[in-house]
């Protein structure tokens, strides 16, 4: 089996073994990253343009709104690199962009981008000033209006500082978040994490619901794919979430909507991929997440590593640096699952690299 199972059953993931999938990629910046050491998920001082940067790279195989790939200040590539390996090759049907809420925008013709005139949020330790309601709204209308162009979808994010805010959004909604929220760091600065989401909550007290707690301290992201979740649920199209914690706080949001607002949610046609190294982080604990939900999931990580590398930069990634992110976990189950060799993928992955 090309994957684990971290939640679920591999029915799933089964049923949809040698079909084609088109990929979203949902893209937006939140101040919160402009936090010194929290994130380090691109090149400091830019990284509002990590996912710009990284919209060009899965798309056009180059980025163009600066000179090189986002990287961490010790060298790692970004995830977008395993991405655009898969894509190279056994292609997503099709590739498209949400703009979320970006400081620049990509700078590519003929693919999709669907603009949504959202602007970046704000440093949740100060408040992140989002119409949480209208950005739920542009989801689920996005949804009901998704024409899918292949037989499932996966759907990524490319949020730097993003792991804060889903952290902050779960504490926020009452759930157990505490170390299980991982980090593009080895080292996670849990201190420095913990006491920005202290600062967060600040701006919340129980009495407000939930639309005016992810206003104060979500991001775009979370709350815009928590709609489209659920204003996919009308059709029968299958939906992967592709990512680590940050997915699993959107399935959160989704959680505390439907006991709030009622109804079920028929979970059998989801489910969130991820990577192994998220999988098997000692510092987070996706599983402990999704055990919070009401509703079943099924979770995979994709059995891929870089020990095979002749990369000591990509070998960083077997060590516990970056981890995930640019949907990395559902392409490489993507392709996988499509009769991709592992070591195929890494040497795709090298060449890009070293491009």
């Amino acid at each position: 089996m090309s994957y684990h199972i971290i939640a679920g059953t591999q029915d799933f993931l089964e049923s949809l073994r040698g079909k084609k999938a088109s990929l979203l990629l949902a893209t937006s910046v939140t101040r919160t990253c402009e936090i010194p050491n929290l994130s380090q998920a691109g090149i400091p001082e830019h990284l509002h343009l990590t996912p710009t940067l990284d919209a060009e790279f899965i798309t056009v195989k180059q980025v163009r709104s600066l000179q090189h790939i986002a990287s961490t200040p010790s060298g790692i590539p970004t995830p977008a690199l395993i991405t655009r390996a898969v894509h190279e090759l056994n292609p997503f049907k099709s590739i498209e962009i949400l703009d979320l809420g970006l400081e620049v925008k990509p700078k590519i013709e003929h693919f999709k981008i669907h603009s949504f005139d959202l602007t970046p949020s704000e440093n949740i330790t100060q408040h992140a000033h989002i119409d949480a309601f209208e950005v739920f709204q542009k989801g689920v209308a996005f949804a009901q209006n998704y024409e899918p162009q292949a037989d499932y979808t996966i759907l990524a994010e490319s949020v730097p500082a993003g792991t804060t805010t889903a952290m902050a959004t779960a504490m926020a909604l009452g759930y157990e978040a505490t170390n299980c929220f991982s980090s593009s760091f080895k080292n996670a600065p849990q201190s420095l994490k913990q006491q920005v989401v202290e600062d967060a909550l600040k701006h919340t007290v129980s009495s407000m619901d939930v639309f005016e707690k992810l206003s104060a301290l979500s991001d775009n992201m979370i709350i815009f794919n928590a709609g489209f979740i659920l204003g996919l649920q009308a059709t029968s199209h299958k939906l992967i979430l592709a990512g680590g914690t940050q997915m699993a706080s959107v399935l959160l949001v989704v959680n505390s909507l439907l006991q709030t607002m009622g109804g079920e949610l028929e979970s059998s046609k989801i489910a969130l991929c991820t990577t192994q190294w998220i999988a098997k982080d000692e510092t987070s604990n996706i599983k402990a997440l999704l055990d919070q939900l009401d509703f079943q999931i099924n979770a995979y990580a994709a059995q891929f590593d870089f020990s095979s590398s002749t990369s000591e930069v990509l070998k960083l990634y077997d060590q516990g640096e970056a981890k995930e992110g640019v949907g990395a976990g559902g392409a490489l189950i993507y392709g996988l699952i499509n009769g991709l060799e592992a070591q195929s993928i890494v040497k795709k992955v090298e060449q890009l690299l070293y491009a």
